[in-house]
């Protein structure tokens, strides 16, 4: 029997009554591992070796976890501290506990969530109370923590399962691979194997030379590792707005663009939106501390000005509340992609204003909301806006399912809502498809006199902004918008997921 090099030297340093990992292998046979892999597969296609596979799994302590072991974990650190203030009698003030523990930052709110989950006592109306039962010593997470770092393995799963939940540790997955020898094999290296010269390549020189008739070719083994390669792509929110894009332009709509950072006068002067609107406080709105916008339309301005102070027509009825020209320069970080719709509506951003018109824009917007599962600091808004005669409602919630249906969500529900720049109004809400929940996913109306005569617009302009990651929660069914942004993203979730058209 002749075999390759590499063949025979796996051959030579298996065992045939134990198994041998392909890196001890390795290791006495000098060859690369993928080597020994491709040569163990090649002997058992030949009979020679099995080649049997197993998964293990490692967990490696991150860095939070290697501060936990010094100083404990956060909530075993309240239990002390409680323990200690007498919460084992009565409660105590979770300040005080706090303060005493030496807990601050993200930690509070680990050890508060943790506190309970373990049977450490309760929390109820800012007052802690302590179990003097519970026996923090025997913490099996603490103890997993201290086992791991000792360099021993955990095998309960769950626990490591949570250990991991809290980014305590991170666990790997590799396959490991053993060779053993068959009878065959031993009976051939009885009988005596030669070594028979492989290469893994035709060269020019060995078809001039006449060598290829001499060598055996390594054979190409399509069982063999290869690395995984994750090639760049386009993320699904980028895909999923790119969609409606094309779905608005096919429904007969142009795109509009703009500045992120606008005059207020923009953003919600035109909008009829009163400049002591609790909306535009430092508490709702990113303002910027630069100069303001000069060169607005001082025209425009007056008109605006005076629809705020005074209404419009002979029934017209003001905010009588005040308003200031520097605060309309001032300029914040756009709260809606509305800002876009005035800026074309006037006729500023150069755009053709006869009607019939359509325009749309698919940008991001910033509010400084709280962060939810529903609600970001930034996320995509797709503004929209049809200019026409007589226009009603009724087209405006036909243009909703149409566009919808597009994407497959022919379920939207329609709720009257009040803005102060549209009448009538609505909200819209899609059911979620794995909660059944109802999920709000925009705001909508007909813009009032108020917002259309300052900008010289005639006829009726019906309205939208929708949000696009509300979007991609019907379609996909995330139930947690911050799963597909940030640095904490699932990148695994965003290859897999697969794009619906």
């Amino acid at each position: 029997m002749r075999l390759p090099d590499s063949q025979l030297a796996v051959l030579e340093a298996a065992n045939a009554t134990d198994s041998t990992a392909i890196e001890r292998l390795a290791d006495t046979t000098g060859l690369q591992p993928a080597a020994v892999t491709r040569a163990a597969f090649d002997l058992r296609d030949e009979g020679l070796v099995t080649v049997d596979e197993t998964t293990d799994t490692s967990a490696e302590l991150t860095e939070e976890a290697h501060e936990y072991l010094d100083e404990g974990l956060p909530e075993i650190r309240l239990y002390g501290a409680a323990i200690e203030a007498g919460a084992d009698g009565e409660p105590v003030s979770m300040g005080q506990l706090i303060g005493a523990s030496g807990l601050g930052g993200p930690q509070v709110d680990i050890a508060l969530s943790n506190f309970a989950r373990k049977g450490y006592g309760s929390i109820d109306s800012g007052e802690v109370a302590a179990d003097p039962d519970a026996d923090p010593d025997a913490d099996p997470e603490a103890a997993a923590l201290e086992t791991l770092a000792a360099g021993e393995s955990v095998d309960d799963t769950d626990l490591l399962d949570q250990l991991e939940r809290r980014e305590l540790i991170t666990q790997t997955e590799r396959t490991v691979r053993t060779v053993t020898l068959t009878d065959a094999a031993v009976t051939a290296l009885i009988e005596g194997i030669e070594a028979a010269e492989t290469v893994d390549r035709l060269t020019p020189e060995m078809l001039t030379s006449g060598e290829w008739a001499d060598v055996e070719f390594t054979e190409y083994n399509v069982e063999a590792d290869a690395p995984s390669v994750d090639g760049g792509r386009k993320h699904i929110l980028r895909q999923t707005a790119d969609r409606v894009k094309d779905v608005l332009v096919g429904m007969g709509f142009k795109e509009m663009d703009g500045p992120h950072a606008d005059a207020d006068f923009w953003i919600n002067d035109c909008l009829f939106m009163p400049q002591d609107h609790p909306a535009r406080t430092h508490w709702d709105r990113f303002a910027l501390d630069v100069p303001g916008i000069q060169g607005l339309p001082d025209q425009l301005v007056d008109r605006v000005e005076s629809a705020h102070r005074e209404g419009v027509g002979e029934d017209g009825e003001g905010y009588h509340s005040p308003w200031s020209r520097d605060f309309a320069e001032a300029v914040a970080l756009r709260g809606h992609t509305t800002s876009l719709s005035m800026r074309y509506l006037s006729g500023f951003a150069g755009a053709d204003i006869e009607p019939p018109q359509r325009y749309f824009s698919v940008e991001k917007v910033y509010r400084n909301d709280t962060l939810d599962p529903t609600h970001l600091l930034e996320f995509f808004q797709i503004e929209g806006w049809v200019m026409a005669e007589d226009l009603s409602v009724r087209d405006l919630m036909g243009t909703f399912e149409e566009f919808y249906n597009q994407f497959g969500i022919t379920d939207i529900q329609f709720k009257p809502h009040y803005n102060p720049y549209t009448e009538p109004s609505f909200e819209l809400f899609g059911t979620h498809p794995t909660t059944g929940e109802l999920v709000e996913i925009g705001n909508s109306g007909m813009f009032r006199p108020e917002v259309l005569e300052p900008l010289g617009i005639e006829c009726d302009v019906m309205a939208w902004g929708l949000a696009l990651e509300r979007l991609l929660m019907l379609m996909y069914g995330f139930e947690d918008i911050r799963d597909v942004h940030g640095t904490l993203c699932d990148l695994e979730l965003l290859r897999e997921t697969e794009v619906v058209y």
